[in-house]
C-alpha cells in the first residue's frame, strides 16, 4: 500500500508512531525521546488505553495508537462467535475513546471508524478481523497525512520566505508538512519552540522534526515568549489544536492562549492548523483535563519543588477567535467567526 509518511521525520512514520503486529502494539515512548528511543509494548488493548492516558504519545499520536488498539483487541478476541466480538470490540472502542477527556469526540470517530470495518469483515464471515483494522489504520492515516499536506500548503503561504516562527508544543503532522513544502518552495526558516512543560514536547519533539527537516531549531523556555517576539522579531505564530470549536474558541495545549496574547500585543499573526471540530458547536461542549499535579513540581523525572508544595496541571487552555488571524484548513483559511462555511462546504472532520 502506498504510503503518505514517506519523507517525514523519523517520529512521524506510521512504525514510529504506534504499530500493531503479531498481537502487539508498539508505541514510541515520547516522554523520552529523542535522549532514547523506546517503544512500550502493549499486548491487550486496555494497555493501549493506559499508555494514551499517560501520555506515553502525544499531539497526533493518540488517534494513531487507539486505531491500532482497536487493532490489538480483535486479535484478543478472534475465534469468537460473531455476537461475542462485536460485543467486545465495542467496549473496547468506549474504553480507548475515553483514554483522554479532551479529546473524546474525535477519538470516538477514530474507533468508530475501525469499529464499522470489524462488523463489515465479521459479517464477510472472517474470525479475526485485526488485520482489516490494521489496514484501515494505514488507510485513515494516509487521508489524515494528505489532508493535512494541503494545509501545510496554505500555512505556508503566510510566511515569508525567510522568516521566524514561533510554534507551541508539538502539532505532529503539521509540522512535518509544512518543513516539507518550505524546503520545496527553497524558504529558510528560523523555528522558535518554546520547550513546554511539564512534558517538553517543544524542545523534545517539535525541534527534533525542524532539525531532522534541515532547519535551524531555536528552543526557548516558557517564560521567554514576550522577549523573543519583540527582540528576535517573529514572523507568524502558529499551533495545532485539540479541537477547533464551531465558534472559533482553539483548545490547544496549556500556553497557547498566553502565547496567542503575547503575538497580539506584537503584532504577530496567529494561525491555528487543523479541520474544524462539528462535534463543538461551542466551547461549551469542551471539557478541559486536569492531570496530575506532581508532574508541574519536578521536570524529566527531577524534583524541583519542595515536598508539601502544591502543584496545579490543566493540560489544554482555550484562545478566543479574538486572538486567531486565521484557520487553515484543507480547502484555505478561514476567519475563527466563519467556520460554519467550512461545514456547509460539506467536508468532515480530520479523523472522519
Amino acid at each position: 500500500m502506498e504510503r503518505a509518511d514517506r519523507g517525514l521525520a523519523f517520529m512521524l512514520q506510521y512504525e514510529n508512531i504506534a504499530w500493531y503486529e503479531n498481537g502487539e502494539v508498539h508505541i514510541l515512548d515520547r516522554r523520552v525521546y529523542p535522549v532514547r528511543i523506546e517503544y512500550v509494548c502493549c499486548k491487550t488493548y486496555e494497555e493501549v488505553t493506559q499508555a494514551i492516558s499517560d501520555m506515553v504519545t502525544q499531539s497526533g499520536g493518540p488517534f494513531t495508537a487507539a486505531a491500532m488498539g482497536m487493532a490489538l483487541a480483535a486479535y484478543q478476541c478472534k475465534g469468537w462467535t460473531q455476537a461475542r466480538q462485536i460485543t467486545f470490540l465495542t467496549q473496547a472502542a468506549l474504553v480507548i475513546a475515553h483514554a483522554r477527556p479532551t479529546t473524546v469526540e474525535r477519538m470516538k470517530l477514530v474507533v468508530d471508524g475501525c469499529l464499522a470495518v470489524a462488523k463489515e469483515a465479521l459479517e464477510q464471515g472472517k474470525s479475526d478481523v485485526s488485520r482489516d483494522i490494521f489496514l484501515y489504520t494505514i488507510a485513515y492515516n494516509n487521508r489524515r497525512y494528505l489532508r493535512m499536506k494541503k494545509v501545510a500548503h496554505y500555512l505556508v503561504d503566510m510566511f515569508p520566505k525567510k522568516g521566524k516562527i514561533m510554534t507551541q508544543c508539538f502539532g505532529e503532522t503539521i509540522v512535518g508538512f509544512m518543513l516539507l513544502e518550505a524546503k520545496a518552495r527553497k524558504y529558510e526558516l528560523q523555528v522558535f519552540s518554546p520547550e513546554t512543560r511539564p512534558y517538553f514536547q517543544g524542545a523534545r519533539l517539535t525541534a527534533s522534526v525542524v532539525h531532522d527537516s534541515g532547519f535551524e531549531a531555536t528552543v526557548i523556555t516558557d517564560n521567554m515568549v514576550a522577549y523573543v517576539m519583540q527582540h528576535e522579531k517573529m514572523d507568524v505564530f502558529t499551533s495545532a489544536a485539540d479541537a477547533i470549536c464551531m465558534d472559533g474558541h482553539v483548545v490547544n495545549k496549556i500556553g497557547t492562549y498566553q502565547i496567542a496574547i503575547l503575538a497580539k500585543q506584537f503584532g504577530v499573526p496567529y494561525f491555528v492548523t487543523g479541520i474544524p471540530d462539528l462535534a463543538h458547536q461551542s466551547v461549551e461542549s469542551v471539557h478541559i483535563e486536569i492531570r496530575d499535579p506532581d508532574y508541574v513540581l519536578q521536570a524529566m523525572g527531577v524534583r524541583t519543588a519542595m515536598e508539601g508544595v502544591k502543584g496545579y496541571y490543566p493540560a489544554f487552555d482555550i484562545t478566543p477567535p479574538t486572538l486567531v488571524s486565521g484557520v487553515v484548513t484543507d480547502i484555505g483559511i478561514f476567519s475563527p467567526y466563519d467556520l460554519n462555511r467550512y461545514e456547509l462546504a460539506g467536508n468532515l472532520s480530520e479523523f472522519a
